[in-house]
């Protein structure tokens, strides 16, 4: 391998330090796991580089991106790098393995670290993630956990993991809480590619022996949309129904989203993306009770007018086992509700 130093995408753990040349936003957009980010160009140079290979010539910026490159691979090599023994063996990469990659991994190779480029860069590392992804999805036996808004689903898939089982929680890797409301304050979504990536390294996880608790998402968490091959197997996979009373779901909504409370004004904002669906009148309805503090009120309101009309005709057409899905009822949503939720399940599928 040290012959040629170029490595494929299938020997990236063979490598103890995965360098990341591209610039900071295309890093921040999606990188290979574990990947520290090294840029020899920043983003503005980078688009500097781009005008003047389109508006001048390729080789006038070439000369200006050479000048560019050499100086950031110098920093790097002063301050990152120089610590490294002999027995360094880096891997590098840029968006196609071209230029930006082959110039470090020239310039190291130089010095007698035995550094790689990978060979197609990241764009082989996203087909590699696109492939994978389509291979294991359909691998896994899924048991879909459904139930209608604030029936904490995700609260009981979060002990399900506490107590040993498989799970693969959708919403905390898209950083949403799956609904209309769902925006998590202060986290924005990952972008797609990243959400595929941290998608594929659970599933990699997984034993495809053991159930994996999944809970019933539609087509997209937000900005973000599921990819079809895990989409469609998790269609056909038998379901679990939890049926909570609307008193229980109530008081778990206002204790689950403490933010929209803290911050009426968010709330109100919110609700006004359903104006397409109920109208101003019963939009001004639901913003007095906002500013009346009327939370009870409110929640029940949304739930009984909006969220389960939707959640009823989603399910039945897109779940094919939804109908014959054995039921877990409850009035109790509180820590110990969920424990127990969580308990029944594992009894139910523990020798799948």
């Amino acid at each position: 391998m040290k012959s040629n130093g170029i490595a494929k995408i299938q020997q990236l753990d063979q490598f103890e330090d995965i360098i990341d040349v591209r610039s900071p936003s295309e890093y921040a957009e999606d990188h290979i796991p574990g990947a520290i980010n090294c840029p020899v160009l920043s983003d503005e140079e980078r688009i500097q580089i781009g005008t003047l290979y389109k508006q001048v010539s390729p080789f006038e910026a070439k000369k200006l991106g050479a000048a560019y490159i050499a100086k950031r691979i110098a920093q790097h090599i002063e301050t990152l790098f120089i610590g490294k023994p002999k027995e360094w063996k880096p891997l590098i990469y840029c968006w196609r393995g071209g230029k930006r990659s082959g110039s470090m991994t020239y310039i190291l190779r130089q010095i007698g670290w035995n550094a790689h480029i990978l060979d197609g860069g990241y764009k082989s590392y996203r087909r590699d993630v696109v492939s994978q992804l389509n291979t294991l999805s359909p691998q896994f036996h899924y048991q879909v956990i459904t139930g209608m808004t604030g029936s904490g689903k995700s609260k009981v898939l979060e002990r399900l993991s506490e107590l040993g089982a498989q799970v693969l929680d959708l919403e905390s890797l898209a950083q949403h809480k799956g609904s209309v409301l769902g925006n998590l304050p202060e986290s924005p979504q990952p972008s797609q590619k990243m959400f595929e990536t941290l998608l594929l390294l659970e599933l990699q996880k997984f034993d495809p022996n053991q159930k994996v608790f999944v809970e019933a998402e539609s087509r997209k968490i937000g900005c973000l949309h599921v990819p079809d091959a895990l989409l469609n197997s998790m269609r056909q996979s038998p379901c679990s129904k939890i049926e909570a009373t609307i008193d229980a779901r109530v008081a778990f909504l206002i204790d689950d989203y403490p933010y929209f409370i803290e911050q009426p004004d968010n709330l109100v904002h919110t609700i006004g993306f359903l104006k397409e669906l109920h109208g101003k009148e019963k939009l001004d309805h639901w913003r007095d009770l906002v500013l009346q503090k009327e939370w009870k009120q409110l929640v029940r309101e949304l739930l009984e007018q909006h969220y389960d009309a939707l959640y009823k005709r989603s399910q039945n057409s897109n779940y094919v086992n939804y109908e014959q899905a054995p039921c877990y009822t409850t009035a109790d949503l509180s820590a110990k509700g969920i424990d127990i939720l969580a308990h029944q399940l594992m009894m139910e599928h523990h020798h799948a």
